[in-house]
């Protein structure tokens, strides 16, 4: 080919800064010496990526490693320590059981706890961390069992209150194993998701929370195989230590009619509501008890005697302790408003005056109670409604709507899919930005309406309603 200083076409430029022959063509040594220079930085291009792939697998490899350790030993040794130092309190309430004859609190022998550090601490610069996020769980935890405050269970398992001590576990181990910063977020959401799995005996529903739980509007999908690991983890360790999970099942499912969907979705507005009446109450408490009296051990003898003082006046002794039954009673229709307006308001009393206690499985009775209340009324199965205002509750209360879908199949086996999707977002959308865990971080606005709110926390939403209504 000829050589023209004006090239007929770009396919035909030639990057003439490479050696050419008489012919205008490149010589066969130039061919060869260009294919090893490109050979040779292939050759180190890909020892580049092998070596890096290799760091980051041996990385993963090591923080799966750890994930797998905390999973099983909070579900070890812990539950075993747990045990030991919770029995005195528990031989103490069996003798007395309060002057009546119910059987509350600590005396069910099948339960779990787990701790966990609630991460949502590092999203707010200036919060103050769980006072045991980075020790071993206070002794003081144990003084909400003499006053009936621990706050209950659902299917064998014990509440949120136990994933609050499940934290020294994943960030000791994330001391000692000097992970950086995103391993150690990575490894306290597994502690989460580890945690919820084994209490509630829901698996799937454990992932998703660790991921799920830190923010409203986002899922943290970085540490999802983590999350994953753990929660089965925790669950499979939770069942080979003989935890039995208490089911219940739902009877029937009603036809999506429109009457149906109807129900359900005024149903799905009644949990949400409840939900942040739940918030609202316990918020409230805390607040008058920090305005009124500043001793912190003086406030917890004064919240401890009224909360004694209202399970006295409104005969509420069942209420107290676990009270396993409300969830049963509930699916079976046996239930009323009452049991879902008096659990709610010794729990808030309970939580309100400092108490470490559990929000979850209360949150379960209430809208379990709700649930079959609203079923008999309106003459649909009360296990339906039951399970449906177990989900909606809980979902509008943590703001968690795939969780609670996830749930819905952990518990019930996706038996009622399609409500237990209209109730997990029509409840999640009820909520607003409340919720019982102030520090989660509003991604993504539920509406619209509430975009002043996007970045803040809950807490931050919060205060600024407040000063409006000021």
């Amino acid at each position: 080919m000829a050589h023209n200083d004006k090239p007929e076409s770009a396919n035909e430029a030639q990057d003439h800064s490479q050696p050419l022959d008489e012919g205008g063509f490149f010589s066969l040594n130039d061919v060869i010496t260009a294919g090893r220079h490109q050979l040779t930085r292939s050759e180190h291009l890909l020892a580049a990526d092998t070596r890096r792939n290799a760091r980051n697998l041996l990385a993963s490899a090591k923080l799966l490693a750890l994930v797998v350790i905390v999973s099983l030993g909070v579900f070890g040794l812990a539950e075993y320590r747990d045990r030991l130092s919770r029995a005195p309190c528990v031989d103490l309430r069996a003798a007395s059981r309060c002057g009546h004859g119910h059987r509350v609190g600590l005396q069910e022998p099948r339960s779990r706890r787990q701790a966990w550090q609630q991460p949502g601490h590092r999203l707010r610069p200036g919060h103050t961390p769980h006072p045991y996020a980075h020790g071993r769980p206070h002794l003081r935890l144990l003084h909400t069992h003499a006053p009936n405050g621990r706050i209950g269970r659902s299917r064998g398992s014990r509440g949120a209150e136990a994933k609050k001590m499940g934290a020294p576990t994943p960030s000791n181990i994330s001391s000692l194993a000097h992970l950086k910063k995103h391993d150690h977020h990575d490894l306290m959401l597994a502690g989460i998701s580890s945690a919820f799995g084994a209490v509630f005996g829901s698996p799937l529903a454990g992932a998703f929370f660790g991921m799920e739980m830190c923010f409203i509007g986002k899922i943290d999908y970085t540490a999802g195989i983590y999350c994953l690991v753990a929660s089965f983890t925790g669950y499979f360790t939770s069942l080979a230590l003989g935890t039995e999970y208490e089911a219940n099942a739902i009877a029937s499912v009603p036809g999506m009619t429109p009457r149906t969907v109807a129900i359900v979705v005024i149903s799905a507005i009644i949990f949400g509501l409840t939900a942040r009446l739940f918030a609202w109450s316990v918020r409230t408490v805390k607040s008058l008890y920090g305005r009124i009296i500043t001793n912190y051990l003086v406030r917890a003898l004064v919240g401890a005697l009224v909360v004694l003082a209202a399970y006295a006046m409104l005969d509420a002794w069942k209420y107290a302790g676990l009270a396993t039954w409300l969830s049963g009673a509930g699916f079976a229709g046996n239930t009323t408003l009452a049991d879902a307006a008096i659990k709610l308001v010794v729990t808030a009393l309970t939580l309100g005056a400092g108490f470490q206690g559990g929000e979850v499985t209360p949150l379960f009775g209430i809208g379990a109670a709700l649930g079959g209340w609203i079923g008999c009324l309106v003459g649909i199965d009360p296990s339906f409604l039951a399970a449906l205002g177990m989900l909606g509750v809980f979902c509008a209360g943590l703001n968690v709507p795939i969780t609670t879908c996830m749930m819905a199949i952990d518990l019930f086996h996706g038996t009622a899919a399609g409500f237990f999707v209209i109730v997990a977002f029509i409840s999640y959308l009820t909520g607003g930005h409340r919720g019982v865990y102030p520090a989660q971080r509003i991604i993504s606005p539920k509406r619209r309406s509430l975009i002043v709110d996007e970045g803040g926390t809950v807490a931050d939403a919060i205060e600024r309603h407040n000063d409006l209504i000021e």
